[in-house]
Order: structure tokens, then C-alpha cells, then sequence
């Protein structure tokens, strides 16, 4: 058996032009910490709820394995998070992640990316979330997907408003000590089904029915 044999979705792909999602393995992981080193935002914002990207170079390549093998070991129907590295033309550029908390009934679902700062302004954040977007709703059948983004997030913000999800409140949250205010938002599969052309580029998917048997997303519901 390999290793997608063993753990489905190391198998899931999501590939659009010269863009493809996927789990990482260890060594592309290694590369991905290396970018968060070199800066994943301009010096002085703070778009991420945990500053995770922050500290020495040591201790932030740490923290991207750590978290990603955390993410890993725990997959489970009532609980998953799948961070996908975004690789383009094969290098790893960023993460856009997807995720759950008892998919199987609720089939809402949330996603987070992260870019390293070279590849900034370049359209992929837009394309990466369309993908994630894609793999939610039609390979996974969900029913809402939902995003967040800090209000001094513009780019972020600007993205999930172009493509259509509808506002679904404000809170305020601990930002590394400060206040700050989180937008959220959510989009039906109603809203996903009407989307314009300019939001269909052409997505392939592969190894998506060993994850949705290890996730339970086809098991009969009551």
C-alpha cells in the first residue's frame, strides 16, 4: 500500500491551469516553512488571529510542521482540517486550507490561505479560494462555506466580496492582545450554483472518494 492507500488525502488533488492543491509531503513542508520564514505579509500588519509567522526563523519553520502534523493527525468525521499547499508550476507558493467540525450532518465548511509574500498581487489568493470553493461544493457536496477576515485586511476582504458571499456578521476577538474586528462571511450553495462565468475557471479533481469514505460524508443521514 502507499501512502495515500493509508491516508486518503495524501491521494486529493485540485488542480486549475498551473495551480494544484494538495497535501504536502514532509520535504515540500520543509520548503513551505522556509517561506513563512521569508515573510507571508508586509512587517507591521497583523492579518492572522495567531501570529504564528512570528518569532526566529527557528521557531517559525517549528511551527508550520508542528501545526501541519497536528492538522493530520486529526482527521476525523467529526473533526478535520485539510492544509492543502498551493503549488505553482510545482512550487510550493502558499497554503489554502479547508475545514470542518461535524461535516457529515452540518456540511459547513470554513477555508484560510496564506501566501509567502513574493507571490503577492499576482490574482492566485482569488483562484486558490475558487478551487477551495470547488472542491467544497462539488466534491464534497457541501451546503455553506464560510471565511473570515480581520477588518484591516483589505486584500482578503476584497476577495470574498468579489466572489459573492454574503455578509454574516461582525465580532470582536484577542488579536495578540488588541481588539479587533472580524468580518465573516458565508455562501450558499445556492450562491455557488449562480456564480458568473468569470468564477468557473476549469477545476479537476482526483482522490476525492477515498476522502469523503474516511470523513464519513457518505453515510445516510437521519
Amino acid at each position: 500500500m502507499d501512502l495515500a492507500d493509508m491516508f486518503p488525502p495524501f491521494g486529493l488533488r485540485v488542480a486549475c491551469a498551473d495551480l494544484e492543491l494538495r497535501l504536502p509531503d514532509d520535504a515540500e513542508l520543509a520548503t513551505l516553512a522556509d517561506l513563512a520564514v521569508a515573510g507571508v505579509h508586509e512587517p507591521g500588519r497583523r492579518p492572522f488571529l495567531v501570529p504564528w509567522n512570528v518569532g526566529t526563523p527557528e521557531e517559525v519553520r517549528r511551527g508550520v510542521l508542528q501545526y501541519h502534523w497536528a492538522a493530520r493527525g486529526r482527521t476525523a468525521p467529526e473533526a478535520w482540517a485539510l492544509e492543502l499547499a498551493v503549488f505553482r508550476d510545482g512550487e510550493p507558493v502558499g497554503v489554502q486550507s479547508v475545514a470542518a467540525t461535524d461535516y457529515p450532518v452540518t456540511r459547513s465548511a470554513g477555508t484560510g490561505s496564506w501566501l509567502g509574500l513574493a507571490h503577492h498581487g499576482q490574482g492566485l489568493g482569488k483562484r486558490m479560494r475558487l478551487m477551495a470553493l470547488h472542491l467544497l461544493f462539488e466534491g464534497f457536496d457541501a451546503a455553506v462555506a464560510t471565511t473570515e477576515a480581520f477588518d484591516d485586511n483589505p486584500e482578503s476582504n476584497g476577495v470574498t466580496r468579489s466572489l459573492g458571499y454574503a455578509p454574516n456578521g461582525v465580532v470582536l476577538r484577542d488579536r495578540q492582545g488588541e481588539r479587533a474586528t472580524e468580518n465573516r462571511y458565508r455562501m450558499t450553495r445556492a450562491a455557488w450554483d449562480a456564480r458568473p462565468d468569470a468564477h468557473r475557471p476549469g477545476v479537476t479533481l482526483r482522490g476525492v472518494a477515498p476522502v469523503r469514505a474516511m470523513l464519513g460524508m457518505d453515510e445516510a443521514q437521519p
